[in-house]
């Protein structure tokens, strides 16, 4: 096998990182959910105003995993941190230490940019992922719950006077 490399994402890898995304939303039985688009993606991570961030890894040229992320913002720390939206790598490609690059990767990022805080969700059903993210000494965070507001109720709310 080739010499793993992880790198930032450049604008010929969209096409990649999509397919990567729509990968993970079928691996996270959701695929009817992933709508993303390669002109949506690439706006977001090279058009005027970029918010989002990818970083991928490649094995013999070719991008089998990525991180995508963003920043946030801690007010008790009064810091920004990152967001990890997305870690995605290949069935064929895990357990050679992918992962948990993309992981230093960033964590590297939050070090030398003075961020306080690397920050990601799992699903409660995907044990392989928790029992790695637990060896790195990730903390589930227990009594935080997550809420998502979206389709007709943000709708209703967004448009609510």
């Amino acid at each position: 096998m080739a010499e793993p490399q992880i790198r930032v994402a450049r604008p010929d890898d969209v096409p990649a990182l999509v397919r990567l995304v729509h990968e993970l939303a079928a691996y996270e039985k959701a695929p009817e959910q992933c709508r993303l688009t390669e002109e949506q993606l690439r706006e977001r991570l090279f058009g005027e105003s970029p918010a989002v961030f990818a970083h991928v890894a490649e094995v013999g040229g070719e991008v089998v995993g990525t991180a995508i992320w963003f920043l946030n913002f801690s007010t008790w720390d009064g810091v920004h941190g990152i967001y990890l939206e997305d870690l995605y790598v290949t069935p064929e490609h895990r357990g050679a230490g992918l992962g948990g690059a993309l992981l230093a990767t960033l964590a590297q990022v939050c070090v030398e940019r003075g961020y306080s805080r690397l920050v990601w969700q799992v699903l409660d059903w995907n044990a392989p992922s928790i029992a790695f993210y637990e060896s790195l000494g990730a903390v589930h965070q227990r009594e935080w719950f997550t809420y998502r507001l979206s389709g007709d109720p943000l709708q209703r709310l967004g448009t609510s006077s």
